[in-house]
């Protein structure tokens, strides 16, 4: 009832905080699941995965494209798991990879379709930014994942164990080379692994410019409608 009256509570002035907060949320849930130990790690993961589902459709509900494109996505988010518990079809961890990262591009281009180009720039669209980072690192951490479930001798440093129990390293070593500081513990071998990884570094060095940029632009746009 309490989580309810919270997510009525969301608004256009502070959708993006409560977005950013549940994907803040979801990483530290996957980092916090290692310690309770193995055996939940994939139950724990899921949950706030659902959450997440719950706390961006009430974030992004007033884009209504995106909302039954979500409402779909869990449909067989459930399905999906519900095949997986029942059959043990291991095939199913791609197939919730896959939706995981539809479900994190798909908040993106909603997020970024709001934040950037347009409109006032207030303390909710900066938020807004802050979340659309968050969602890169999330996007190539999934692909770093689909890349280990087929080539699990892509990385160093990753061990081919399940995707809920390598989530939270994918989204370790995702961050790290989206910010460029490249530590080193984890690093790609193939040659496709090596390509996403710097395709990310590259994206990470220019993300910063495009929001400024796209904040300043709609200021100043948004500024010159007020006068006339």
């Amino acid at each position: 009832m309490e989580m309810g009256n919270r997510l009525k509570k969301i608004n256009e002035d502070n959708n993006f905080f409560y977005l950013t907060v549940a994907l803040i949320a979801l990483l530290i849930s996957s980092a916090l699941a290692e310690i309770v130990g193995q055996g939940v790690i994939d139950h724990v993961l899921q949950l706030f995965i659902i959450v997440t589902f719950v706390v961006c459709l009430a974030s992004l509900r007033f884009d209504k494209g995106w909302s039954r494109f979500l409402i779909t996505l869990v449909c067989l988010w459930i399905l999906a798991t519900l095949v997986k518990v029942v059959f043990e079809r291991s095939e199913m961890d791609f197939v919730m990879l896959a939706l995981t990262f539809s479900f994190f591009f798909g908040t993106f281009k909603s997020t970024a379709k709001q934040v950037l180009f347009h409109g006032k720039v207030n303390t909710n669209k900066v938020i807004g930014s802050v979340a659309l980072f968050l969602l890169l690192g999330l996007m190539w951490a999934i692909v770093y994942l689909i890349i280990i479930e087929y080539s699990p001798q892509a990385f160093t440093g990753l061990e081919a164990i399940t995707w809920g129990e390598n989530f939270s390293n994918a989204a370790y070593f995702s961050f790290v080379t989206l910010t460029t500081l490249g530590y080193g513990d984890i690093s790609p071998i193939t040659p496709l692994a090596q390509v996403v990884v710097y395709l990310e570094a590259i994206v990470g060095v220019f993300y910063m410019a495009i929001v400024v940029s796209s904040l300043v632009s709609a200021n100043i746009e948004n500024r010159e409608n007020n006068n006339g």
